[in-house]
């Protein structure tokens, strides 16, 4: 490969994670939100779906939350 699409990684920056991931779990509230209004609207079939993506949410937003608390814990190490 020639020298000049050779590239190098990125350093590892975490020092905005935190903010990151609050911000990505603020979202995913309101998009539930706005997603919960919309299913009051919806046929039995589409809020079936609503809520399901909704669930599948809550379990990514337990996810970013924990990494918030490591992220916090790397941060202050």
């Amino acid at each position: 490969m020639p020298e000049q699409y050779k590239t190098s990684p990125n350093p590892d920056d975490r020092s905005d994670n935190v903010e990151k991931l609050q911000e990505a779990v603020y979202n995913t509230i309101e998009n539930m939100n706005e997603a919960r209004e919309a299913a009051e609207f919806s046929n039995e079939k589409d809020r079936a779906a609503i809520e399901a993506k909704n669930e599948r949410r809550m379990e990514s937003i337990e996810g970013m939350r924990k990494e918030i608390k490591e992220e916090a814990a790397y941060r202050n190490d």
